[in-house]
């Protein structure tokens, strides 16, 4: 899990909010490609869920992972999710490249924007 931490703002200092829910939204995509890649049925396209959670619901990681890193230590109930980003369907061949280690398909899906779903809309994203 990822969201804007003390440790992001502080890696961060120059950027305002919505640049550090960026960068932990970045975070965020990265880790759901290496979820897929332990997941050899799991669709190929990057996911990443926005959830609005209490403190109470993460502890803070202390290791050398993301600053935006964070351990979920309770289950998220779908009415704490606000959207949902997916890669689109042309992305699922860099996906697959990437997985197999093509460093150019990892570069391009870095620069690939996920598309934007409201939670109402998730039984709408594209497969």
């Amino acid at each position: 899990m990822h969201a804007v931490t003390p440790t992001l703002r502080d890696a961060l200092h120059d950027e305002d909010e919505e640049g550090c829910e960026f960068a932990a939204h970045l975070a965020a995509a990265d880790d759901s490609l290496l979820r897929i890649a332990g997941r050899p049925d799991a669709p190929h396209q990057r996911l990443v869920v926005t959830a609005v959670v209490p403190e109470s619901f993460v502890e803070h990681s202390e290791s050398d992972e993301a600053p935006s890193a964070l351990r979920l230590i309770s289950a998220v109930p779908w009415d704490r999710v606000v959207c949902v980003h997916v890669d689109e369907p042309e992305a699922m061949g860099d996906v697959a490249a990437a997985l197999r280690g093509d460093e150019g398909a990892a570069g391009r899906l870095s620069e690939a924007d996920l598309l934007w779903y409201d939670v109402s809309e998730v039984d709408d994203l594209p497969r």
